[in-house]
């Protein structure tokens, strides 16, 4: 799909600290006069926040699909709705979480087909698809134990759950180097956001 602006989507594990980061690298970006967005996925938008609601806090059983098409929803909305209007004017748009959370989560962790996926996540996206991924990669057991004892639906998931969404991730940037960078994010938050701004510099 065809835009002016620049996508940057922030994938990793719940508690690697990518929301962190997103919040300091707005700091620089700002410093930098550049014209961008924070969004997040699920609950960019209105409609979003109410699926976020659902995805996060529902205390029954959610079955695989209908898990994934909860996001997919949101995610429809979102681009149509958030993203889109941004890059094509000209805007960087930062996204806390996008198509590799599902990729990770539904597909390798839940066991979904991946090439379904990455069908739906196309057609719903009209195939937008981030000039750039940061995946910050942490050891699940380190993750959990910043995460600490408030959890919501996903966090609360079995640690061989969230192994395989770790995998998943690393197979995804396996597969797609040029896109998907992947970040220590074991190291201290300003080593971390060290490793962010030297790859940003790179492309922007």
């Amino acid at each position: 799909m065809k835009k002016d602006g620049f996508f940057i989507t922030f994938e990793g594990a719940d508690g690697s600290g990518k929301t962190t980061q997103i919040k300091m690298l707005e700091e620089y970006l700002v410093t930098q006069k550049k014209d961008f967005i924070i969004t997040r996925d699920p609950g960019g938008t209105k409609l979003g926040s109410k699926l976020r609601e659902i995805l996060l806090t529902y205390d029954g059983k959610i079955a695989p699909f209908c898990e994934l098409f909860l996001y997919l929803a949101d995610r429809a909305q979102h681009v149509d709705e958030v993203i889109m209007p941004a890059l094509n004017n000209g805007k960087m748009v930062l996204c806390d979480r996008y198509i590799d959370s599902t990729l990770a989560y539904q597909g390798y962790a839940r066991g979904l087909n991946i090439d379904e996926i990455i069908n739906l996540n196309n057609l719903v996206t009209h195939s937008l698809i981030p000039d750039l991924t940061l995946l910050f990669d942490i050891e699940t057991g380190i993750a959990m134990k910043r995460i600490g004892d408030k959890k919501d639906r996903l966090e609360s998931e079995a640690a061989h759950f969230h192994e395989k969404v770790r995998f998943g991730y690393l197979d995804l940037a396996k597969k797609d180097p040029q896109r998907i960078k992947v970040i220590d994010a074991s190291m201290s938050i300003d080593d971390v956001y060290n490793q962010v701004i030297e790859i940003i510099k790179q492309f922007v």
